[in-house]
């Protein structure tokens, strides 16, 4: 098959680019970094997700099976906005039915919902009702919070508690999360491009922490077991956006301790992922935290 995936440069979408290759698919990406250093020596030919040009959206497209969509904004900066990003995705969704697509693979997140008052997760459910009505075949797939060898969350907690001698916690700690294998979605993903029927589920692992739970257990993998210091929320927000400009990044924002405090990031289905994030850490204790993964790096340069 053809299939279109945008972010193949990034993150979650380059590990379902891989799986895809693997299985003989030919994939093109359509990227915000053209110019970005291509993991796949020439194997992907990239074009612009030029959002603003829907007519080239739709040449590109055009002769895909599948579009395999992992686009969003985690936070807003400057111009780039999850508003935008939700008018972003129905633009694409569009392109994809001028040009024929037969198939939408949706990364979106667990527990979205349009009745939330956090716009990531309602921006989440906005662009999950575009796929649905856009009247092509889809299978939309709701991560918890994913780990790998490039992932953000996990490895700035490592960085933190490698650095710093205690480690500085949002309220009680006690609030949950359920990390799933960015190779499992990856896998998981490649299944549902396989698919004809219209299909939403979670994505989770086989563990749930509680964050508390979660940052014990990594500073034991690591060697680097700290003191945890429970602050209010606000107190330790501050604290985090002064950490930010100290290394010109965004640590953690008000509506992700806001999504992780209602657990949002935990699910009752039966998990999907089989790998153990206790058991990848065994693998990676050596290399996980070393250096500090940037968000705005990542994505916003």
């Amino acid at each position: 098959m053809r299939i279109v995936v945008t972010g193949a440069f990034s993150y979650t979408g380059k590990y379902i680019t891989r799986h895809l290759l693997e299985k003989g698919e030919e994939v093109l990406t359509l990227t915000n970094h053209p110019d970005r250093t291509d993991p796949f020596a020439g194997r992907v030919k990239a074009f612009p997700l030029d959002f603003g040009n829907e007519n080239d959206l739709i040449t590109h497209l055009t002769g895909a099976d599948v579009l395999v969509n992992t686009y969003w904004v985690r936070f807003d900066r400057g111009t780039v906005t999850q508003s935008g990003a939700v008018e972003n995705t129905r633009t694409l969704a569009r392109a994809a039915q001028a040009a024929g697509v037969r198939r939408i693979l949706h990364i979106s997140i667990t527990n979205p919902s349009l009745d939330s008052h956090l716009p990531y997760f309602h921006g989440k459910a906005l662009n999950e009702q575009t796929v649905v009505d856009s009247g092509i075949s889809y299978s939309i797939l709701r991560p918890t919070l994913i780990f790998g060898r490039e992932d953000i969350l996990i490895n700035n907690i490592a960085w933190i508690l490698r650095r710093f001698p205690f480690f500085p916690q949002i309220g009680d700690g006690q609030y949950k999360l359920q990390p799933v294998f960015v190779e499992d979605l990856a896998e998981i993903a490649c299944q549902a491009v396989y698919g004809s029927e219209n299909s939403i589920m979670d994505i989770t692992g086989p563990e749930i922490y509680s964050f508390d739970g979660l940052v014990r257990m990594l500073g034991k993998k690591i060697g680097h077991h700290r003191r945890i210091l429970h602050f209010p929320a606000g107190l330790a927000l501050q604290a985090a956006r002064l950490l930010s400009l100290f290394i010109g990044d965004v640590l953690i924002t008000a509506e992700e301790v806001q999504g992780l405090m209602a657990g949002l990031l935990v699910s009752a289905d039966p998990p999907r992922g089989l790998t153990r994030l206790s058991d990848w850490l065994e693998t990676n204790r050596e290399t996980v935290g070393m250096r500090y993964a940037s968000e705005i790096a990542r994505h916003y340069k």
